[in-house]
């Protein structure tokens, strides 16, 4: 087993990832959030690019069934029912629905990685799972890091270092190459306080800012959830 770890969906194309296996990390707070969805009985997450084409998706689903959710820098979408913060995606709001879901930057980097063979949405909260998933796998691995606005960002590059971990922990002849090294070396010196690490990257500045100090805590959980959730045909759906 391979793996590499790609900084920013900027730095491949939609047909790199064909036929691939795929783990796309956006900690603050999308793949923390669609987690966390699942985990909470949500029928269904369904990413989407734009938030003009999840609009479009959600009106032609059935009403009452289907709730819009997400962010634009931070905040929520006016007229949608639901932000980006886990908080709002509690089991007597999700359970049994659809959820169309757009974020800044998590929901592009799914979108971009869609022609994967396996898709895996990760976060710390279930990174645990997603390592021994992986390894069962026994494929070569692209962790996609969704970034913040295309650029690079600590989080997520921390996340998938602590993934290139645990994953080695499980097969010690798996082979990295340079930026899986370079997430692995940042996962050591960054790695040993999450929520601390996490408030003082830029990302989370700016959530704290914004008053979401309790969501950077609750993404900052390690390993608190046994959720593998799987991006197929267009949903993303808890691994059966």
């Amino acid at each position: 087993m391979k793996v590499n770890v790609l900084f920013s969906p900027v730095n491949a194309d939609e047909l790199y990832f064909t036929n691939k296996t795929t783990v796309v990390i956006d900690v603050l707070r999308a793949t923390s959030v669609i987690t966390q969805a699942i985990k909470n009985k949500a029928k269904e997450v369904i990413p989407v690019g734009t938030i003009e084409f999840a609009v479009k998706v959600s009106g032609g689903m059935f009403g009452g069934q289907t709730l819009l959710g997400g962010e634009r820098n931070t905040k929520k979408i006016e007229g949608f029912a639901l932000g980006n913060s886990p908080f709002e995606y509690v089991k007597k709001i999700v359970e049994g629905k659809s959820i169309v879901f757009y974020t800044t930057n998590g929901t592009k980097a799914i979108v971009k990685a869609k022609f994967s063979e396996n898709l895996i949405i990760c976060s710390f909260l279930n990174l645990s799972t997603v390592a021994k998933h992986l390894v069962e796998l026994g494929k070569d691995i692209e962790i996609l890091c969704a970034g913040r606005n295309n650029l690079f960002s600590l989080e997520d590059s921390v996340c998938a270092g602590r993934l290139t971990k645990e994953i080695m922990i499980l097969n010690k002849e798996l082979i990295l190459n340079d930026s899986a090294l370079a997430a692995f070396s940042l996962d050591d010196k960054f790695g040993s306080d999450l929520v601390e690490m996490m408030k003082q990257c830029e990302h989370g500045k700016i959530l704290l800012e914004n008053g979401f100090e309790k969501d950077i805590e609750f993404c900052g959980q390690l390993n608190s959830m046994e959720i593998i959730p799987i991006f197929k045909n267009g949903t993303v759906k808890a691994l059966s």
